[in-house]
Parts: structure tokens; C-alpha cells; sequence
């Protein structure tokens, strides 16, 4: 199923559906959830999702769980489409209940591609029943991609997480984030953790790659990019972006 809305097929008697769908540049899902859990992945372009909890992003190669009931946005970055599976929670509790950047397998990926134009009700016991019992399966097993940036449940850390992501910074530090928020380190520190179930540095670092892959994607020049988030040098940038993705950034870009 192709160019559809979702939700009208949210009581389809079968365990998995997909949809693909185009969206043009720059287009917005407003909040919103599904009884399903949603695996979403951007075949093209980038997709980002915001909930309550944090922000997470689906560059190439990755794919965005969201939980069934969990309210979320959806923001496209240039012309983008999406390949989405919509699984019944029953079939997917081992994937957990929440939000995750998952690593897409080429098996994952060549799966995701097929699987919207197979009906709505295929023979489950044939094989498109196959693919997509194929694909849940692939799904849960997908390892967790470090592309998130989880939200603290405190309203004043909250806010200053969200206002360092509407303007991220690699030099911000955690004596300065302290004394803006009237804490310790060592209690600020142990707070963020806490809260997050990461480092305020791990992230920071994540943070930045939120704000990076979207400028990135659209063709940005690398030094641009880097020093605008603050690091001294593309080098320090590309160090960064190396050891949480695995590729440079102009290879990224390529």
C-alpha cells in the first residue's frame, strides 16, 4: 500500500501491515499515535520524530521504533520517502516499549522496500505471509543505533535540553549547565543520568549528529556544519561522527 493514510488501516486482521509513502520537502505530521507500534524508515531523504521523551532521527541505514500509543511528530528533511511497518503490539513486545534508532540490515532494508506493495491482506500462509513474519522478525533483532536524544522528566532540565536543541553546541559543559540550573556537578551529573540513561557528554555528541544529518543530507559543506555546532576543527567533527556512525561525513553525504 502506497500514498495512503496509515490509521485507515489500523483494523486490518493481519499482524503486520506496510505502508510507503511520499512526502514532499520540509512536510509535517502533526502529534499524533497509532494502536500499532510503527517501524518507520526513510528510504529517501530524512525523517526526525519528537515525543515527550526525546527527539530521534532516520537517516539512511536506520529506522525510528515508535511503541504503540506513544504520541510523536514526524518532521521531513528534504523530499522524503518512508517504508512503514505497523505491528500489532502482540507480535513485537520483544522489541520493547520505547523509542529507538535501529540499525537497518541490507535483509532488513530489501524487506522494507518490498513489503508496501504486497495487499493489505495477503495469504499469511503464503509468501508474502512469509516476508512479513520475516520482517517482525528482523525488526526485533535490529541492534539499537546511538541516534537518540532521550529527555529528562525534570521541567527545568527539560527545558534546557530543549533549548540546546533548538541550538546545539559541542562546547556547552556540564559546570556551566550546572550553575545555570543551581545544582552541584556531582549532583547535576548523577540527575542527568538518571533522567536520560546517558552522559551529559554521549548526549551532547548526539544532540549535534540530530542537528548535523539533516544539514548534511541537504549539502551542506562538512567545515560549515562542524563549526557552526562548535567544534574546533572539521577534524574534531568528523571524529565525532566516525565513531557514532561508522562512516565520515562526506561519505554520508555521498
Amino acid at each position: 500500500m502506497r500514498n495512503v493514510e496509515p490509521n485507515d488501516y489500523e483494523d486490518t486482521p493481519r499482524a503486520v501491515v506496510a505502508v510507503g509513502n511520499d512526502y514532499p520537502p520540509a512536510f509535517e505530521l502533526a502529534r499524533h499515535q497509532h494502536r500499532r507500534a510503527q517501524l518507520l524508515y526513510a528510504a529517501e531523504g530524512v525523517a526526525t520524530v519528537d515525543t515527550d521523551q526525546g527527539a530521534w532521527i532516520a537517516p539512511r541505514e536506520r529506522a525510528v521504533w515508535i511503541p504503540a500509543g506513544v504520541a510523536h511528530a514526524v518532521r521531513m528533511v528534504g523530499a522524503v520517502r518512508t517504508c512503514s511497518l505497523f505491528i500489532d503490539p502482540a507480535a513485537c513486545r520483544a522489541r520493547g516499549d520505547q523509542c529507538q534508532v535501529l540499525a537497518v540490515s541490507p535483509l532488513l532494508r530489501s524487506l522494507l522496500m518490498a513489503a508496501p506493495d504486497l495487499p493489505a491482506n495477503y495469504d499469511e500462509g503464503g509468501r508474502d505471509g512469509l516476508v512479513m513474519a520475516l520482517l517482525v522478525a528482523e525488526t526485533i533483532a535490529a541492534p539499537v543505533a546511538p541516534l537518540a536524544v532521550p529527555f529528562p522528566q525534570s521541567p527545568a532540565l527539560v527545558a534546557k535540553c530543549r533549548a540546546f536543541m533548538a541550538r546545539p553546541h559541542a562546547h556547552q559543559t556540564i559546570d556551566g549547565w550546572s550553575a545555570d540550573l543551581g545544582l552541584g556537578r556531582r549532583a547535576f551529573t548523577r540527575a542527568f543520568r538518571r533522567e536520560t540513561g546517558i552522559s551529559f557528554g554521549a548526549w551532547r555528541q548526539q544532540a549535534c549528529l540530530m542537528e548535523a544529518l539533516p544539514r548534511l543530507a541537504a549539502g551542506e559543506p562538512v567545515t560549515a556544519v562542524a563549526l557552526d555546532l562548535g567544534y574546533d576543527s572539521p577534524a574534531a567533527f568528523t571524529t565525532m561522527f566516525k565513531r557514532l556512525l561508522g562512516i565520515s561525513p562526506s561519505r554520508y553525504q555521498a
